[in-house]
């Protein structure tokens, strides 16, 4: 439905100028040109760990993610396997829940977590599960948070479970022995998510990784501020949407950095479309780094 939802949207965006409605109009900017075809890593299964297998650990392929950009769960694949962790794409598994709960539809929301639990639930009780790994950190937040939605629920000792082994993909490649590599001469400005900064605080992980991968880190100043994206916020509030990405597109570029880099795929597309500056998931330079695909993003628009 999301993919369908933006072809409606693709097709759209030439006429937005010609929408009178402020918030629809803001969904139509916001829609990618490129929609990429549909990657199969997303469809339940299970991937098995390059060498010694270290975790196994169920991956959430999101929604929107998965529509938008299937580049960022190819690559989570790819380093984490390589790093010795079984991948697990759990059967049942779907939207986390974020979005609707972001608008008050409480029973959706609830609807999409309680599927969630019950597929991981099912892989914890089989054979077992080291994390619920999350390479978006708007959904990171929301599950980290199942055990408080579903407190007064049947459901509560099985959310509390899943909520516990909840991890920002960041905060598990930091247990994992991740090689440290030569300088490469590429300045990465990194945003930090409010959903993962503020929300996990989860802080500091994204930027050692980065550092150890060769990357030079510089943060924008007042790193600690939205870029507007927030969720629905840029569709419920364009025009304060659209200030705070100016400003956060404007503090990025004083640092004249090679690439952007951001662990969450709404600021990625809410920054993207403010500036000329490649931007990228951590986790694509990290993958990069350690032999994977240059990011299609840098391919793009860098020599």
């Amino acid at each position: 439905r999301f993919r369908l939802a933006l072809l409606g949207a693709k097709i759209g965006r030439p006429f937005r100028a010609l929408v009178p409605d402020a918030r629809l109009r803001a969904m139509l900017e916001m829609a990618p040109k490129r929609i990429p075809s549909v990657s199969r890593n997303d469809d339940p299964q299970v991937f098995s760990a390059k060498g010694a297998r270290k975790k196994r650990v169920a991956l959430l392929t999101g929604c929107a993610q998965k529509a938008l950009n299937t580049d960022i769960n190819d690559a989570t694949i790819r380093l984490l396997r390589r790093l010795g962790c079984e991948v697990v794409i759990a059967q049942g598994m779907g939207c986390c829940g974020a979005l609707t709960h972001h608008m008050g539809k409480d029973k959706q929301a609830h609807g999409s977590a309680a599927a969630n639990i019950a597929a991981w639930m099912r892989e914890v009780r089989g054979e077992g599960l080291d994390a619920v790994v999350i390479n978006t950190s708007g959904c990171g937040t929301t599950v980290k948070d199942y055990g408080h939605m579903f407190r007064n629920d049947p459901l509560a000792e099985d959310a509390a479970v899943i909520a516990g082994l909840a991890m920002d993909v960041s905060e598990l490649l930091a247990t994992l022995e991740f090689p440290e590599s030569a300088a490469k001469g590429i300045r990465v400005a990194y945003h930090a998510a409010c959903s993962l900064q503020h929300g996990q605080q989860v802080k500091t992980q994204p930027k050692t990784l980065l550092k150890r991968a060769g990357f030079e880190v510089v943060e924008p100043a007042d790193s600690h501020l939205c870029c507007g994206s927030a969720g629905t916020y840029n569709l419920m509030q364009p025009e304060i949407s659209k200030e705070l990405q100016t400003r956060k597109v404007r503090t990025l570029e004083a640092k004249a950095p090679d690439v952007i880099a951001a662990g969450n795929i709404g600021c990625m597309i809410q920054i993207g479309s403010g500036t000329d500056v490649p931007v990228v998931h951590t986790v694509e330079l990290l993958d990069w780094a350690l032999g994977g695909p240059k990011p299609r993003a840098i391919s793009e628009k860098l020599p």
